[in-house]
């Protein structure tokens, strides 16, 4: 990690990047860069009907093992700790004893479909008030589920407040979590007692919305007692940690799934492209906005091929996919988990086209990275039709960006450089400088953040007639999809309007 220079001397801080498949925590100096690492497994449960779980036990393990696994690399004391999340996971817990009450309904979920039907008539009501779409991937829908289905009791929030909870005993979230909700007044940046109404949710006791940066709490988890000064939802870190803080700058994270987003500066844009409009981060009181766009099956997608055997993992797609020098014909919508951002159509599967008696593996390979490539081009002209103005180019992070061949193919069906981060693990140091900023009254946000330098930057190697020809093909197999009558057994993914007791018993509900 490359550090701008700092004014003063500075102890390290500990970042926590809890994630959907595992936590990264580092211990970051300012002067030195990352001087520890430590990770911890996650393990989420996909189960039929589109439901994907976790144990909430094993999220807060992850976190306080892959903190102290990085101290002990460290082998220094830290001034203060920093905590990354996932989002839209959401769980109800015991606010008296921490004890889950459920597990956590994950944020790639859909169980919360029908829910959402029977809502629809308040979309654009909704839409207005958060910037978000009536979609499951939020977390209120979920919500909403969890207090239909599995309990009434404890409070039901995002799992960023039951660990910062369980880490400090304080009772928050961050504005731009909370903005992941559905719940939260863009503009007002408040809990919107609309939008709780709509959802059945009226009446809940909600996180208090802190700023990103500032003092939490403290907690003893990873040893010593340590403030936890920095929270912030995983993307935006990532925004953060690029330095994309200007309007009309964008990034793209190549993880569980790929997320696109792009400054807004002071003021939430709404425009008309399908993106969401939401909250990057707020820091003395004043918010950042920024335009969001998901693609929920990347990494997840690479995982389906080697299950297959296709590929033996995402180290394996460069070789594989170089044995040939095209798709062969073949199309992938890699819709795996429906589609998101712009089209939002959650009951759509994936699909494989153009499959034919020579079709190998590095076809199968070329056309998934081209799938993801092309619904990443399909989020940048979103931005741009939303800005008014095309991206310059687009800085990407993340496990896959290792992929020359999914890198290249970015850049040549978006038409614009794709420049690589040489910061591994940007999340954890977005959320570095925020545990930095809460810690260091005084500290600006340019002097907290990394410095910016690609490891790389692929330049479109095709013509943009060529590009227009490969887009017009992948929107030719997405607009079949979309017209397609739904898939046998893939409508109502679990609410069927079951009754819930009126207390439970065991204090857990049903498994989630």
């Amino acid at each position: 990690m490359t550090a701008r220079p700092a004014r003063r001397t500075a102890r390290p801080v500990l970042a926590v990047d809890q994630g959907t498949s595992g936590t990264k925590a580092l211990v970051v100096c300012p002067e030195r860069g990352v001087i520890g690492s430590g990770t911890a497994p996650v393990h989420p449960r996909h189960l039929p009907g589109g439901r994907v779980e976790v144990d909430p036990r094993e999220l807060l393990s992850s976190v306080v093992g892959a903190g102290r696994r990085a101290l002990a690399d460290a082998g220094e004391p830290v001034a203060a700790v920093g905590l990354a999340n996932q989002g839209e996971t959401v769980l109800a817990w015991d606010p008296a004893t921490g004890t889950p009450l459920t597990d956590a309904v994950v944020w790639q979920d859909r169980r919360a479909e029908e829910l959402c039907a029977g809502l629809a008539p308040h979309a654009e009501t909704l839409r207005a008030i958060t910037g978000l779409p009536l979609d499951p991937y939020f977390a209120a829908p979920k919500m909403a589920w969890i207090r239909r289905h599995l309990t009434r009791e404890g409070v039901v929030t995002t799992s960023d407040a039951w660990l910062a909870h369980r880490l400090t005993g304080a009772f928050v979230t961050d504005a731009a979590t909370a903005g992941r909700t559905q719940l939260l007044d863009l503009d007002e940046v408040a809990w919107s007692p609309a939008a709780l109404e709509l959802f059945g949710l009226a009446g809940e006791r909600l996180p208090e919305v802190v700023d990103a940066a500032g003092p939490v709490g403290t907690t003893t988890a990873f040893g010593p007692e340590l403030p936890l000064t920095g929270l912030l939802v995983d993307q935006q870190a990532a925004l953060l940690a690029q330095d994309v803080t200007a309007p009309g700058s964008a990034k793209c994270t190549y993880g569980t799934g790929a997320f696109l987003l792009a400054q807004t500066g002071g003021r939430p844009l709404r425009g008309g492209s399908g993106l969401v409009s939401c909250v990057a981060w707020r820091l003395s009181g004043r918010t950042s906005y920024c335009l969001d766009g998901q693609v929920y099956t990347a990494a997840s997608a690479v995982r389906w091929l080697t299950g297959l055997g296709v590929v033996a993992g995402a180290a394996d797609l460069d070789r594989v996919g170089s044995a040939v020098p095209d798709t062969g014909g073949v199309t992938f919508i890699p819709a795996l988990a429906g589609l998101a951002a712009p089209w939002w159509r959650g009951d759509v599967r994936g699909s494989l086209t153009g499959l034919g008696l020579d079709t190998g593996p590095g076809h199968l390979v070329r056309a998934l990275c081209e799938g993801i490539a092309a619904q990443v081009a399909e989020l940048a002209g979103a931005a741009a039709a939303d800005l008014g103005a095309p991206l310059d180019a687009l800085r990407v992070d993340g496990g896959l960006t290792r992929s020359a061949l999914l890198m290249q193919t970015q850049a040549d069906l978006l038409q614009r450089p794709v420049e690589v981060s040489a910061l591994p693990d940007v999340t954890a140091l977005g959320v570095a400088a925020l545990a930095r900023l809460g810690h260091e009254p005084g500290l600006r946000l340019d002097e907290a953040i990394p410095a910016w330098k690609p490891a790389a930057v692929y330049e479109p190697r095709i013509t943009p007639a060529e590009a227009a020809e490969r887009l017009g093909a992948f929107r030719t197999a997405v607009a079949a999809l979309l017209d397609a009558p739904p898939p046998a057994g893939s409508a109502a993914p679990g609410d069927h309007g079951a009754a819930l007791p009126d207390s439970d018993p065991t204090g857990r509900g049903r498994t989630a």
